[in-house]
């Protein structure tokens, strides 16, 4: 948490805080290289991110877990964005370790990656080793390890994000333009990692590198998944190993950590989400308008994150869980949209300042990308239409088997909305947490509060999604289509909001926007 500025001298002439705060020692910035080096961590945690959204919901429906039941599992994401990084962040600002403040987290958040990306790979082998009958659908032990491996995988990449954005702005020291040179590398190398994983989720042969993968519990599919994972505890050991040992970090000693609260006691409990509570108490009409507008903007965004490539699988290329090819077929073409998403993604956010400037500012330009999405949302309803009524089979099968992939124009039109979407990302990965911390300047929250809060407005909404989208598509009989036509109207209200309620922050304060990054949970 970012300490408040205020403080009170007492007759001792110690400084006392009037909040929760840790003295840290006087930082000068350090060179730009160092600070490339720890933003290129960014890239390992989003390789692993772009391996989860692309392959991960395909991959529970292969051990047996049904597409009603399959958002669930998805909980863990918003639920461990919400704990996770609160607690982590704060007691990183107390550590007190020889090795630093942040490193220590940055290290165990690496090594619990690995584990849980071995479990998530290996679920199949390990369930059928325990007993899993591979002639029944449902393999219950390979779903106990894969949900276990996931919800760690989970947790440790909110255990990295937090610690890593805590010493980028270490390292800056406070100079506000290594600061922004900071958060635009570290956005920049999420954008690297959303490439190289989604990338690697499209290479359907990547299986041939690892031989070994494929198993008899684990077909061709689930090799080339535990073959990207294996590329992916690569990326992150190097760039993880290499922050660590070439950043060093001064070292915190205990009688800096002592934490004092306005009375002069000392807090007890958890202070962060203690914190969090006060803030909510001084929130100002701007944010609470910005916490609604973000609220339906990530309802809009991730019933489109977590099935964009099961979209592709069942509704663009006909596919069936588990049956033939098409499926698969599918699936690596959605992980292509998404690597041409990732592309515009980073495009786009190095632009944001002369987008904003060119429609009138950033409430605007957050609406009418708001409308972009809502539009494209609603496209897939056309796409899928289209596909089902141009679908062949080969002759002689009598529609029983695979159906033949989508004419040419149908699929550049599916890949289309994949890139496009990806103008309206940069702009929720950016806008949002700038304003969040503009708004918030007055109540004297800080940054780090107002972010905290932010992040409740992405992270409830993801539970919301990822626990009634399921049933909300059984309903319409199954697909996708209906949670992606909610995500338009919620879109397309978010976009209303934003031109006609949001304040304008003002010109002097609106600079800082492309400087923020966000990330997925």
């Amino acid at each position: 948490m970012e300490p408040l500025s205020s403080t009170k001298q007492i007759n001792n002439n110690i400084t006392k805080p009037s909040s929760l705060h840790v003295e840290t020692p006087p930082l000068e910035p350090s060179p730009l290289r160092k600070i490339m080096v720890v933003a290129s961590i960014a890239a390992g945690v989003q390789f692993g991110w772009a391996l989860q959204l692309s392959l991960l919901t395909p991959y529970v429906q292969l051990l047996g877990i049904p597409h009603t039941w399959a958002a669930y599992i998805w909980l863990c994401g918003p639920i461990s964005g919400m704990l996770v990084q609160p607690i982590v962040g704060y007691h990183s600002d107390r550590c007190t370790s020889r090795f630093g403040r942040r490193r220590p987290f940055i290290a165990a958040g690496s090594i619990a990656v690995a584990i849980a990306v071995f479990l998530i790979g290996y679920a199949a082998d390990l369930g059928h080793s325990f007993g899993d009958n591979l002639d029944k659908k449902v393999r219950p032990r390979a779903i106990g390890i894969f949900v276990v491996g996931f919800w760690i995988l989970d947790v440790a990449n909110n255990m990295l994000q937090g610690p890593c954005r805590a010493l980028l702005g270490d390292l800056c020291a406070g100079n506000q333009r290594k600061t922004r040179n900071a958060n635009a590398f570290f956005s920049f190398f999420m954008a690297v990692g959303n490439v190289l994983g989604y990338a690697a989720g499209a290479y359907s042969k990547l299986y041939h590198v690892f031989p070994f993968t494929k198993t008899k519990a684990c077909d061709v599919y689930c090799a080339n998944l535990k073959s990207c994972f294996f590329l992916s505890i690569a990326l992150l050991t190097v760039l993880a190993t290499s922050a660590l040992i070439y950043v060093k970090e001064t070292v915190l000693t205990p009688e800096k950590t002592v934490v004092t609260t306005e009375d002069g006691g000392s807090s007890g409990g958890m202070p962060c989400f203690g914190q969090l509570s006060g803030a909510f108490k001084e929130l100002k009409r701007p944010m609470w308008i910005l916490l609604l507008v973000t609220c339906l903007n990530w309802i809009a965004w991730f019933p489109f994150l977590l099935f964009d490539t099961d979209w592709m699988g069942k509704e663009v290329y006909g596919g069936t869980v588990g049956e033939g090819h098409a499926y698969d077929m599918g699936v690596r073409a959605g992980a292509l949209g998404l690597m041409l998403n990732s592309v515009v993604l980073g495009a786009t956010s190095l632009g944001v300042d002369v987008l904003a400037r060119g429609v009138g500012g950033v409430k605007r330009l957050w609406g009418i990308v708001n409308f972009l999405l809502a539009i494209c949302l609603g496209l897939t309803v056309l796409v899928t239409k289209l596909a089902q009524h141009s679908r062949q089979y080969a002759p002689g099968t009598g529609g029983l088997q695979d159906p033949l992939p989508p004419s040419g124009g149908i699929k550049a039109g599916a890949l289309t909305l994949f890139s496009v979407l990806g103008i309206p990302l940069a702009i929720t990965y950016s806008i949002p947490f700038a304003l969040a911390s503009i708004f918030s300047s007055t109540s004297g929250a800080g940054q780090g509060l107002s972010l905290g809060v932010l992040n409740l407005a992405i992270v409830i909404p993801q539970m919301f999604v990822s626990v009634l989208s399921g049933p909300w598509d059984a309903l319409f009989g199954g697909g996708n289509l209906p949670a992606f036509v909610v995500g338009a109207v919620a879109a397309l209200a978010s976009g209303i909001l934003s031109i006609i309620l949001l304040p304008s922050p003002p010109p002097d304060m609106a600079k800082s926007v492309s400087a923020t990054g966000g990330g997925f949970h």
